[in-house]
């Protein structure tokens, strides 16, 4: 039988329950191997009640001691039941000086009395109990969160001036580096919020003008590293150059932001049809172009492309890669079958086959084929092959080169590239 004697609004404060005629303290704290919720209880006496009941500081404290005892339990283990008792008289009846040299000798969870309205200063110089004054029963997480993300950064000996604090409370990254970055004016100090917007304004204007590509062979949404690394790069520097007090935090926060937002703006641009963009650049006659291409991959899949559809064949065939790309398929083949010509794409290697036909098979013989081979610079060089081979065939591809038909030179060329 059990039976509730005391207990607070905040419903995670431990409460005081009478047990089969004995009271305890109980408290949930950590999750079991199945991540649910664990529960933990210990015996108190009449006196230990009487002070939970009217000092809530008390309380408090004893919650954050006995929180790191529930830590050192884990999943499975159980609550060193003794330790938890040994600190009954220890934090709710002895002196605020005793209680403060208590925790400066063992664990406690500090961040348990910063939500709690806890005086962090007073904290960090080890007066626990002149801490506690303005306790309160309600918690503010984000107050602890706060704390706990400043304590991380001065680990790395990283202190945020006022205008790195905005600038993070801005992109929303004040709490975790690894969250989205958004523009958020109403987090930021009025008063320094112009200073932000400058520097925000100083990463528009250096990466205006660039943009991040897709990068179909990780997915449909998948953007492209190498632009996204020059992008980060370019908007670094000038900030640094404009902002030299900032700390780095400060600076790859601008940066993340300026990519995230180019990232997004590339995933809800239709994609763009590389050949006929760079029919721009180039005079074929119509003779050269592709009229049908067969694209397949390394699983057995396969798509056929004709000149009359609605989208060009670059296009469709990034679309295939996209849909079919992963981890064990990075083989994809675009294939004239009646020019007898095609070109196979490597992913894993960085590399190119352009494969033409040179002899027919006649009377039952096998067709002969000349293979040549290209090393391949990311996805922006893929993407100009592709385009250069739907316009103008195997021929077209002759300026991209150079193409190796020796294997054995070709991988040490590919060895030397991989090495630098």
């Amino acid at each position: 039988m059990r039976d509730i004697v005391f207990t607070r609004r905040s419903g995670w404060i431990p409460n005081v329950i009478r047990e089969d005629g004995e009271l305890k303290l109980m408290l949930a704290a950590g999750a079991d191997a199945n991540h649910e919720p664990r529960t933990f209880t210990f015996p108190i006496g009449e006196a230990h009640l009487a002070v939970i009941r009217e000092d809530l500081a008390r309380h408090l404290l004893l919650w954050s001691a006995v929180l790191a005892l529930c830590d050192a339990a884990g999943t499975r283990g159980r609550l060193d039941e003794n330790a938890a008792v040994a600190l009954l008289d220890a934090v709710l009846l002895s002196s605020p000086a005793d209680v403060d040299a208590l925790f400066g000798r063992i664990r406690w969870d500090r961040s348990r009395l910063i939500a709690h309205g806890a005086d962090i200063d007073l904290l960090e110089r080890g007066q626990v109990c002149a801490a506690m004054r303005a306790a309160t029963e309600s918690s503010n997480e984000k107050r602890a969160q706060e704390y706990r993300a400043d304590r991380r950064r001065a680990e790395r000996g990283t202190v945020l001036g006022p205008l790195d604090t905005a600038i993070l409370r801005y992109t929303g990254q004040y709490l975790h580096g690894a969250t989205v970055p958004r523009r958020m004016p109403d987090a930021v100090d009025p008063a320094l919020l112009p200073q932000v917007m400058l520097v925000i304004a100083t990463a528009e204007q250096a990466c205006a003008g660039m943009r991040i590509g897709l990068d179909p062979r990780r997915g449909n949404r998948a953007t492209d590293k190498r632009d996204r690394d020059r992008m980060a790069a370019t908007v670094d520097a000038a900030v640094r150059r404009a902002y030299p007090e900032l700390v780095d935090d400060a600076v790859r926060t601008v940066s993340f932001l300026m990519c995230s937002e180019a990232a997004d703006r590339s995933r809800s641009t239709p994609v763009e049809d590389d050949e006929e963009a760079a029919d721009d650049h180039a005079d074929l006659g119509e003779s050269a172009r592709k009229t049908a291409l067969s694209f397949t991959d390394d699983k057995g899949g396969e798509k056929k492309w004709l000149r009359d559809g609605p989208r060009t064949a670059s296009a469709e065939f990034w679309e295939f890669v996209a849909d079919r790309s992963a981890g064990d398929n990075e083989v994809f083949t675009i294939e004239d079958e009646e020019m007898g010509e095609g070109i196979q794409l490597h992913f894993y290697a960085d590399s190119i086959a352009r494969i033409t036909t040179v002899r027919h098979g006649e009377a039952g013989s096998d067709p002969q084929y000349r293979v040549e081979y290209s090393l391949v610079d990311g996805i922006g060089g893929y993407r100009n092959l592709v385009s250069a081979f739907v316009r103008g065939g195997c021929a077209a591809l002759e300026q991209h080169g150079p193409w190796m038909s020796d294997v054995a030179e070709f991988e040490r060329a590919r060895r030397r590239r991989d090495a630098r």
